[in-house]
């Protein structure tokens, strides 16, 4: 009898420790995912001084200006990994296209302000990098914990769902950037 209770313990104790790996994981899982929300959010706060800055200089790129902000309001309002990262990566090809009209005017190219503010978007979406590695890495622990045996039965239990995660374009993934001197 003394044995039984004994393994009925373990269980037990084995049960929560399963569910509590499991929680703090899903914690570090959100807690990746804000980390990412709150350096997109700095690169949405961002991209209206940009564009700011390009206007005054090319009156003439309106088509550019609207797809930025169109594409910002849609990047804001996504909701989940899957939707943030494609609207996103949209986002990411048109502020190329808006890099790409001020390097017709060497006069734009000299501001001050447009330096600055290009020096901080570069700088984050170094830190929107960094945070889509550390949130993968965490979806990749949490999703294959919830897997194995018996993880999956109590995540099945609790509702433990799968996490997708931030994907980068195909486009960047297969195309070798190009340097010229």
């Amino acid at each position: 009898m003394i044995i039984i209770l004994i393994l009925i313990v373990l269980l037990v104790i084995a049960f929560i420790a399963i569910y509590n790996r499991l929680v703090v994981k899903r914690m570090r899982v959100n807690n990746g995912w804000a980390q990412i929300d709150v350096q997109l959010k700095r690169r949405y706060d961002l991209i209206p001084n940009l564009v700011e800055t390009v206007k005054g200089y090319a009156k003439h790129e309106k088509g550019v200006f609207e797809k930025v902000a169109e594409l910002r309001s849609r990047a804001m309002g996504a909701k989940g990994p899957k939707e943030a990262a494609d609207a996103n990566n949209m986002l990411t090809s048109t502020l190329k296209t808006l890099f790409a009209v001020a390097e017709n005017y060497p006069q734009l190219k000299a501001n001050e302000n447009f330096l600055k503010l290009q020096e901080e978007l570069t700088a984050t979406e170094n830190k929107i990098s960094f945070a889509r590695q550390f949130y993968n890495d965490v979806v990749m622990d949490y999703n294959a914990t919830r897997q194995k045996f018996p993880q999956t039965l109590i995540a099945s239990m609790f509702n433990f769902k799968p996490r997708e995660f931030f994907e980068a374009p195909e486009e960047e993934k297969k195309t070798v950037p190009k340097v010229k001197f």
